[in-house]
């Protein structure tokens, strides 16, 4: 059995109750706001796509315009899925558990990443690989 499993987390008191509630908070808001830019950013694309650009520029413009908001969403996209897997540990008691150490993140860190999913000392091997 990992640490994480041998131990429960919250009754260690590394994470409050209402730091919890917290950081749950934060998330779910973080989720909307980025559902919601994807879903405009999306809604501009396909409207930029059913324009009729006669100019080769222009065209040529709407192109970048389009792989640099695909980039974006995709991006968000990312966020989206570490938010929702951050949010799931909080419903499994795993939140603020390195994914690679299977140690706490310090609470400094989710405050600056609200879904850090490695401590920095992880982070930093993963960036070196």
């Amino acid at each position: 059995m990992t640490k994480a499993l041998n131990r429960n987390y919250y009754n260690d008191e590394k994470l409050s109750k209402d730091e919890l509630l917290f950081f749950k908070k934060a998330l779910e808001e973080k989720r909307e706001k980025i559902e919601k830019n994807v879903k405009l950013t999306s809604n501009n694309v396909e409207n930029g796509d059913k324009c009729h650009l006669k100019d080769e520029a222009d065209q040529a413009s709407n192109l970048i315009d389009t792989h640099t908001t695909n980039a974006i969403i995709k991006e968000q996209t990312k966020s989206l899925n570490q938010i929702n897997r951050c949010l799931n540990k909080i419903a499994t008691g795993r939140y603020g558990i390195c994914n690679m150490c299977e140690e706490t993140i310090d609470i400094e860190r989710l405050k600056v990443k609200i879904f850090a999913e490695y401590c920095i000392s992880c982070r930093e091997i993963i960036e070196q690989q």
